[in-house]
């Protein structure tokens, strides 16, 4: 297990590898020239120049692309054009308020989709699965942002109950954190639960057909035992599966939850810094979003083990 553990850290390297590869190549691939994007639109052809050669435009596409290449792995993302400050600090300053919705989005969304799917798998074809899926359906439907903006008036703005907007650091108190995450959280974890119930709902299915349930019921067992111990561990592979690649569906809804509920995160940092044309800083959120989600699956390849010690690489 050791071994297979290292040779997934180790396969993770080139593939990120690529991956800043076409994120360098974002400042190439951008309509118009970025140097008069970000000089604007009164600068003298000196002062385009001069943008140009601070962001290296006026050199070799590859030679540029090693340079700055070198500095990601020393940890240097290089300097925001429009505030100055390093791109690894401004990234820093918004992890917080980020990381914590999306702790809390993966929470909600597993603790109750999979109990959901696992229900509906059990009454299938019954008014108990035809609910649980349609509220799934509608889960996957709505756009995160209408979403936001439905339980934001109703919760905040109606009865008062939690606030609308803005974010509380941990440090102020457990409760006033939680209370500006709630509804966040439930906004964007509405679609990522309804993809885990889907599929959870589909891996009891087939997993509940098997032989060995049969036995499990002929033994006299009790049904929550079956579902739980016996059929879901069987099923969680491709459970972990669909998490672990539902994390870039979290990592977009990211993006617009932060900016309907107005939560200084790192996914206000990308909007503001793709209309200000910040393209080292655009360049750095994204290659960190990037290197997230090859974690994220990473972590998963490595569970698949410990759920089921026959799988070997």
């Amino acid at each position: 297990m050791g071994f297979y553990i290292l040779q997934r850290i180790v396969s993770t390297a080139p593939v990120m590898a690529i991956v800043a590869f076409f994120v360098f190549g974002l400042l190439y691939l951008s309509p118009g020239d970025p140097a008069e994007i970000i000089a604007g639109d009164h600068a003298t052809p000196e002062q385009i120049e001069a943008v140009r050669a601070s962001l290296g435009l006026d050199e070799p596409f590859l030679y540029r692309f090693f340079d700055w290449f070198w500095d990601v792995v020393r940890g240097d993302l290089g300097l925001s054009v429009f505030t100055g400050k390093p791109v690894a600090e401004l990234i820093i300053s918004r992890l917080e308020p980020t990381m914590s919705l999306m702790f809390l989005t993966l929470i909600f969304a597993v603790t109750t989709a999979v109990p959901l799917g696992v229900l509906a798998a059990n009454f299938v074809g019954t008014w108990i699965d035809r609910v649980i899926m349609a509220i799934a359906v509608l889960g996957f439907s709505v756009p995160v942002f209408a979403t936001g903006y439905a339980i934001a008036y109703v919760f905040a703005i109606d009865l008062k109950w939690l606030p609308i907007q803005g974010y509380e650091p941990i440090s102020e108190g457990i409760g006033k954190w939680l209370s500006h995450l709630v509804l966040p959280a439930f906004a964007l974890g509405s679609v990522y639960m309804a993809l885990i119930a889907r599929i959870t709902r589909a891996s009891m299915l087939e997993v509940l057909n098997q032989d060995y349930i049969r036995t499990a019921r002929a033994k006299g067992q009790s049904e929550l035992m079956i579902l739980f111990l016996h059929a879901l561990k069987n099923a969680s592979i491709s459970i972990m599966t669909v998490i672990g690649l539902g994390i870039a569906l979290m990592i977009g809804g990211a993006v617009v939850t932060e900016s309907v509920f107005a939560i200084p995160g790192i996914g206000r940092l990308t909007i503001d810094a793709i209309l200000q044309r910040d393209y080292p800083l655009i360049q750095g959120v994204v290659l960190f979003f990037s290197f997230i989600y090859v974690l994220v699956n990473l972590l998963v390849d490595i569970s698949y083990t410990i759920l089921d010690p026959r799988i070997r690489y």
